[in-house]
């Protein structure tokens, strides 16, 4: 059975087990003969997949489908390649490079104005509860601190939760799905975007310990969405050149441009932006790719530098450095021995553990969380604001337990800090005294991981500050992740991992030379390489930010060792959330129990196919009775002299033929298609309606009617022999972005198609079920505990 991801629940197997049975018996057909309903293929011992089609989007249960990557090539693309002129090419050309660079122009200027957004509100809410503090209000300044505090929560959390749910979160695992060919609705969409960029200003501001780096991602892929979507027959853009993207193939290298230039405004890394597009985001690359990917960031840094130096002259409010976090870290003694390298392997052991318990703590705490948001909209707000207040709560009573330091000579006028930045906070001190743990609590995140970085000052903060730190920043990053706002884990990881490496610093500074604040970037790295399981654009990424290459050698070993020890436990914590939310990801390698099966062991039944020259009414039943995809052709005599299997035809391209009414009365093939309709007809729609099986207006003349399906049927479809090792089937159905590979038989003489693997024939759930004894225990996701009896 072309078992693909469905748009809706068929309901319990066994009735449609007795709709197949009972269509089949009641009516056989003869080869070729066109009359009665056709009856399913059924292949020996008769498979039901009954792996999920249905994922969780935000915090809601929703269908799911395969995307359309491979190139259709019937007879109608043919057709239309064939009659394209020299311009018509280069202006495709010109539009796809026009797309890229609208994607960097609108990514740039959204990280710029988010990053305005918060430091404004943010520094608003810290100058006011200053201004208590230094007058000996703090009660009044908690109040208003926190109630500023909460009313941003809120205000994040209720468009997330009654606007765009799919919003909440990071969004980097959608769109990993996304661009593994997995679609499902609305984590794209406009009303997304807005609700991901507002949503985010308002938690960052908030206080959260979440960063905007994830949601960047998720905004810029949401951009990409937007200009690839071919066009609008609403607003009237129906221009030729805008429907040649109307398919998956162009949107989805788009929205990889989109991710990319997501990471280059977060950070301004425009080359990390490019390696983590291609490491961790897309699922397929290609050389053209690269090269608009990296046009698309460079774009973005163009667009940040402008604005950041029109902001220098104190034209922003109070941007000041801004949120776009460059620390230019510059280190008295970049020069390294071998007992600091030992130093940096013990970084390196100790991050990957610390961040492969994180990841599990967040697998936990998110199941914890799914629990109490599906129970509505209004309970996921009340859970922002239980977080909000604790999260208020540590950051203006944690302070309150350091002790107060005295400002070293050197600082001059800077201690303490007057305002709502620098590196030496007041908050309840005597003058000349600041309070260290101020100095990252009582902060923008930002600020802190600036604090944290600051080279050659062992002294600044106290060993037990950096303690507590660490272990707040650690806890509250993995309660917070979850709720019902936008939130990125670059930002939290890079606070624990930052503190975690300057408590290393401190403790190992009798044994290296390296200095604390280097120390707090190794530490950050191997945070981060422990919990996203990134190695090259992870590296790229912290270079950027720092500004200093010479630490490379030792920021790649710190990264490589946190992975390999951390991969000893767990997954990278946005493939975990990805296999928790149910989407069907396939992974770029093969799992060893797919070597002992063949592709034919794991195809699905019953399987409906058509003939070439197909009646209307059997293809309106079949469409009817089933929600798959795609669907075989076999041609029979007159056109064959044996059936033989001619390729796979769409189910959007049938709704299109039966939408125009392209029928002929004769059961002979006609051309009719190709005079009537064109390429642009059959392009897949974006965010706007498709064509509905039930809006169809058929009589009962028009059932007896015929369609010709050789001009639409895409007679180049990838096939295997159903001996091929499943594993090697696995990784040509990913590296190739399909959606259905044909499985023929061996022997001659046989029906000529055994079946057609999808994405879900692939998955481990499947597999499982049919062969227990071969196959691992796997951890069920949560939408499967929860929900399995979808």
């Amino acid at each position: 059975m072309d078992h693909e991801m469905d748009v809706e629940n068929m309901g319990n197997e066994e009735d449609r087990v007795g709709i197949l049975i009972s269509s089949r018996s009641s009516s056989t057909t003869t080869a070729g003969s066109g009359s009665g309903i056709r009856e399913p293929l059924l292949v020996k011992n008769s498979r039901l997949n009954t792996t999920s089609q249905h994922a969780i989007v935000g915090a809601n249960v929703c269908p799911i489908e395969s995307l359309d990557y491979e190139i259709i090539e019937n007879d109608i693309f043919k057709q239309d390649w064939r009659s394209r002129a020299k311009s018509e090419i280069v202006q495709y050309v010109y539009l796809k490079w026009t797309f890229a660079l609208l994607i960097g122009l609108g990514t740039g200027l959204t990280a710029f104005f988010s990053n305005i957004g918060v430091e404004n509100i943010a520094g608003v809410k810290l100058n006011l509860t200053n201004d208590l503090m230094l007058n000996q209000k703090f009660r009044q300044a908690f109040a208003v601190f926190a109630g500023c505090n909460m009313i941003l929560a809120i205000a994040a959390a209720a468009l997330c939760a009654y606007i765009a749910p799919a919003a909440a979160g990071s969004g980097i695992p959608e769109v990993k799905a996304y661009l593994n060919g997995v679609d499902a609705p609305s984590i794209l969409a406009t009303r997304t975007l807005f609700v991901k960029i507002f949503g985010s200003i308002l938690g960052v501001a908030a206080g959260f310990v979440v960063g905007k780096e994830g949601p960047m991602v998720h905004t810029g892929a949401c951009i990409g969405n937007l200009l690839g979507q071919g066009g609008s027959t609403k607003y009237g853009l129906t221009w030729k050149g805008f429907k040649q993207f109307k398919n998956d193939r162009d949107r989805r290298d788009l929205i990889t441009c989109g991710a990319a230039a997501g990471v280059a405004g977060a950070f301004r890394a425009p080359v990390g932006g490019v390696l983590f597009a291609l490491e961790e985001a897309a699922s397929w690359w290609r050389s053209a790719l690269l090269w608009r990917t990296f046009f698309t960031t460079a774009v973005v840094a163009v667009v940040l530098k402008c604005f950041t130096e029109y902001c220098k002259g104190g034209n922003c409010g109070l941007f000041g450095e801004g949120g776009l976090i460059m620390f230019e870290v510059n280190y008295a003694k970049p020069s390294y021995s071998i007992p600091d390298l030992l130093v940096v392997i013990f970084l390196g052991v100790v991050g990957g553990l610390l961040g492969s318990l994180y990841n599990y703590l967040v697998d936990k705490v998110l199941r914890t969380y799914s629990i109490i948001n599906e129970r509505g909209p209004i309970f996921k707000v009340i859970l922002v604001m239980i977080i909000s207040f604790l999260t208020s709560c540590c950051s203006f009573g944690v302070p309150w337990l350091s002790k107060c330091i005295p400002c070293p000579p050197q600082a001059g006028d800077q201690c303490p800090t007057v305002g709502r930045s620098g590196h030496y906070k007041n908050f309840q001190c005597p003058p000349n005294h600041y309070n260290d743990l101020a100095s990252l609590f009582f902060t923008t995140n930002d600020d802190a991981i600036r604090n944290l970085f600051i080279a050659g000052t062992d002294k600044r903060f106290l060993l037990s500050s950096l303690l507590i730190f660490f272990v707040a920043i650690y806890f509250l990053g993995i309660i917070t992740y979850g709720i019902a706002i936008p939130s990125g884990l670059f930002i939290p990881v890079i606070l624990a991992g930052a503190s975690y490496g300057r408590v290393a610093g401190s403790l190992l500074s009798p044994f290296t030379v390296l200095d604390v604040g280097l120390f707090a970037l190794l530490g950050a790295a191997s945070f981060l390489g422990g919990t996203m399981r990134m190695t090259v654009s992870l590296c790229v990424i912290l270079l950027e930010l720092t500004n200093n290459l010479l630490m490379l050698p030792l920021v790649m070993l710190v990264l490589l060792i946190s992975k390999s020890v951390a991969d000893c436990f767990n997954k990278g914590v946005y493939d975990q959330i990805v296999e928790m939310k149910g989407l069907p990801y396939l992974e770029a390698h093969a799992e060893p129990y797919m070597r002992q099966l063949a592709a034919g062991d794991v195809v699905s039944s019953p399987l409906f196919t058509f003939s070439g020259v197909e009646k209307v009414g059997n293809i309106l039943h079949t469409l009817k009775v089933t929600r798959h995809n795609g669907f075989p052709v076999i041609d029979e005599p007159p056109f064959s002299d044996e059936p033989e299997l001619c390729g796979l035809v769409l189910r959007y391209h049938l709704l299109v033929v039966l939408k125009h009414k392209v029928f002929t009365k004769s059961q002979r093939g006609s051309s009719s298609i190709l005079k009537r309709l064109n390429s642009h007809d059959f392009g897949k729609p974006g965010a706007g309606k498709g064509i509905n099986l039930d809006e169809l207006d058929i009589s009962e003349e028009e059932t007896e009617m015929y369609v010709d399906l050789h001009h639409i049927t895409n007679r180049s479809t990838y096939t295997v022999l159903e001996t091929t090792s499943l594993a090697k089937a696995s990784i040509l159905f990913r590296e190739l972005g399909l959606r259905h590979l044909l499985v023929v038989p061996k022997i001659p003489g046989r029906p000529p198609i055994v079946g057609i693997l999808t994405r879900h024939d692939l998955m481990a759930e499947h597999v499982s079920g049919l062969y227990p004894h071969i196959t691992p225990t796997r951890k069920r996701s949560y939408y499967q505990e929860t929900h399995s009896h979808l």
